[in-house]
């Protein structure tokens, strides 16, 4: 027999080279050996959101008090063991409130999903609307009152409650003629669901020349409403657009050459009956000369200002009003908000 003495192999005789293979599979074990703290961890985070079970409840379970089962989830949340989601169908809405209360420094925002359908956007709008103002609504105080389409249909969601010391104020003048979008008509309505005492500016919102309008706004009269209005607690307000279809065209305050005239000079739309641009500058144009209504600079020293307006064709005038800084609460629709929010990227 060959081989080495005491008839031991080569091959026995001899340190073998290591299994490649083995050396892997013993790292990879290695690798996948779990660590007792982020099982815990793990188990705890489970247990909280996905089974429902209370800390003391999960406490029971794992044989750990209350106080290690609350650092058992902050570690979990630290670690990225926990990834909460929100999926509802209101997520997106309450993501674009954030961005807008944040990028415009505001007091809240309020954002409706946007309905199928352009037409029903003022409808949506208008709900929630009447809903934030009658919400901060207190006896004694004084609410001054804008004109529009969505603040017309916002008091509908306003209850009747009897405040005989609150005192509605409307912040523009009238129409000449009887309309259901009479500046007058949607204070006159909200001050008679309140039981209300309401003051109304006795002249047109847009006066046929700057003469007449500077004579108008010399009268005592006038000048005790304007003043209760720069004064008012609340103001509820909306924004129209520069649009072919807007309402201050279509209840013949202005006409198809002063859109087009609007448009040179920078409009985007108006607050007020005052003509602004993208970043709620009044422009340089004759009717701002014309208007009586309160300055949308006097906005900013009212304690709370509420903006309810929604629309793509809105989207240049609301950005304008959030950007001068003469909103504190805005009401409007997801796809608003979404371009209001991208506009404001772009004119950084």
């Amino acid at each position: 027999m060959s081989g080495k003495p005491g008839g031991m192999t080569e091959a026995a005789g001899r340190k073998l080279d290591p299994d490649p293979s083995e050396a892997v599979a013993t790292g990879l074990a290695e690798a996948m050996v779990i660590d007792p703290e982020e099982q815990l961890a793990t188990r705890a985070a489970w247990l909280y959101f996905v089974a429902g079970l209370t800390q003391i409840e999960i406490g029971r379970k794992l044989g750990v008090n209350r106080i290690r089962v609350n650092r058992l989830l902050a570690q979990a949340r630290r670690r990225g063991l926990v990834q909460i989601r929100i999926s509802g169908r209101l997520a997106n809405c309450v993501e674009l409130e954030e961005r807008l209360k944040d990028r415009f420094k505001l007091e809240e925002a309020i954002v409706v999903p946007t309905p199928p359908g352009q037409a029903l956007v003022p409808h949506v709008i208008a709900t929630a609307a009447g809903q934030a103002l009658a919400s901060r609504l207190k006896d004694g105080m004084s609410v001054g009152v804008g004109w529009g389409r969505t603040l017309r249909l916002s008091l509908r969601t306003v209850p009747r409650m009897s405040m005989p010391n609150l005192s509605v104020v409307s912040l523009l003048g009238g129409l000449t003629r009887s309309s259901a979008m009479n500046p007058h008509e949607t204070a006159s309505h909200l001050a008679d669901l309140l039981d209300a005492q309401c003051y109304l500016i006795a002249a047109p919102a847009l006066t046929d020349s700057a003469a007449t309008r500077d004579g108008l706004m010399g009268q005592a009269m006038l000048k005790e409403v304007f003043d209760k209005g720069a004064k008012v607690d609340v103001a509820f307000l909306s924004v129209g657009e520069l649009t072919a279809s807007n309402t201050m065209l279509s209840v013949g305050l202005i006409s198809a050459d002063d859109v087009r005239s609007l448009e040179k000079a920078g409009a985007v739309g108006n607050i007020c009956v005052y003509w602004i641009d993208d970043l709620g500058r009044i422009v340089d144009h004759p009717l701002n000369a014309r208007v009586m209504a309160i300055r949308p600079e006097r906005l900013k020293s009212i304690p709370c200002v509420i903006l309810a307006s929604g629309g793509l064709n809105k989207i240049p005038s609301i950005h304008g009003a959030l950007h001068a800084g003469m909103v504190d609460v805005v009401v409007t629709d997801e796809e608003t908000a979404a371009g209001v929010l991208a506009l404001a990227e772009r004119k950084r």
